[in-house]
């Protein structure tokens, strides 16, 4: 692993996962421009916003003098910006598919334009579908099942097509990711149980057996980090999943309520009985990386949150849950 510092681009840069990784970047010596539309607020990078190496661009990835400007002097991209997650995608599939997919390869074809030597893009988990009973591992095919994950897997796919000499690639396919962050989400399961578990004392489970993977954001965050560093021969044309614990959705009900106390946990039955398991071991083996934070350290994140004060109003505020933002934004 080489230490070296870049000029870095994080697309979406003031999303949950943007708004833990950008400073942990500037931290590491680099140079980072966010672009975003900051739909979530201003105020994300109050923290870090002194810092001479920070530079942001409120904008629109499907606008392409801005994102020209800020391709401008970068190396790297850190490719995060997109519609998250099915139901989110779903409110406006036209819009969906206008960030997620139309854009991409405008994007990726710019960044080569501009100098850039090194392009990661975050896909997902969901492009393999449901692979029941199996480690779902890089090596099986792409199933995906919505035109959320057929778009990442489509991504995917036009981004290997421009790799080349002085162009490195690398797809990373995270699990859901949990925890705290200064643009807090809501809507994903650890969050919401937790969520729910602190402010109402009650729990509901749907179905319980089907196994969701999740990943820590500090361990994604840091991951992200690491790819500044890694050599280009270990990570050039490389995809890999990017989980740590694949508990139950009732383990998960376990643990949040291990954590918080006194709460109360409903089973109801459900038609969704979708469980997947993905396996983390390749990246495990190729570059060394291991999550080492748990679902429950994420839960007592949360927690740490909600009882600081950090997170005011959270089971009303439109700007924890996306589709809450996306409809009161009326983004077109």
């Amino acid at each position: 692993m080489t230490k070296s510092h870049r000029n870095i681009l994080v697309t979406g840069g003031a999303g949950y996962v943007g708004a833990v990784l950008v400073p942990k970047l500037l931290a590491a010596g680099n140079h980072v421009t966010v672009l975003d539309l900051y739909l979530y607020g201003d105020d994300i990078f109050d923290g870090v916003r002194p810092h001479s190496g920070l530079r942001e661009i409120k904008g629109d990835l499907r606008n392409a003098e801005t994102v020209g400007q800020a391709l401008s002097g970068c190396d790297t991209v850190i490719h995060l910006a997109c519609i998250s997650n099915d139901p989110s995608f779903e409110l406006d599939p036209g819009l969906g598919k206008s960030i997620n997919y139309d854009c991409f390869l405008p994007l990726v074809k710019g960044s080569k334009s501009a100098g850039v030597n090194r392009f990661i893009y975050a896909s997902s988990s969901s492009v393999y579908g449901i692979k029941e009973g199996v480690e779902v591992s890089e090596d099986l095919a792409l199933e995906p099942l919505t035109d959320y994950s057929r778009f990442k897997a489509m991504c995917e796919a036009d981004l290997e097509s421009e790799r080349g000499p002085g162009f490195t690639t690398l797809t990373l396919r995270p699990a859901t990711v949990c925890g705290y962050s200064p643009r807090q989400r809501l809507d994903v399961i650890v969050n919401i149980l937790t969520n729910h578990a602190v402010h109402t004392k009650a729990i509901k489970v749907f179905g319980g057996d089907q196994l969701r993977p999740n990943i820590h954001i500090e361990d994604m965050t840091d991951l992200y980090v690491k790819c500044m560093e890694y050599s280009d021969d270990l990570i050039d044309g490389q995809v890999f999943n990017a989980g740590y614990e694949n508990q139950s959705v009732m383990d998960l009900a376990d643990t949040v309520k291990s954590v918080v106390g006194d709460v109360s946990v409903e089973v109801t039955p459900t038609d969704d009985h979708r469980s997947y398991h993905v396996s983390s071991e390749k990246i495990g083996k190729a570059l060394g990386f291991r999550a080492g934070h748990t679902i429950e350290m994420a839960v007592q994140d949360l927690v740490a949150a909600f009882e600081s004060g950090k997170l005011p109003n959270a089971m009303d505020d439109a700007r924890y849950f996306n589709i809450k933002t996306m409809q009161a934004a009326n983004l077109k």
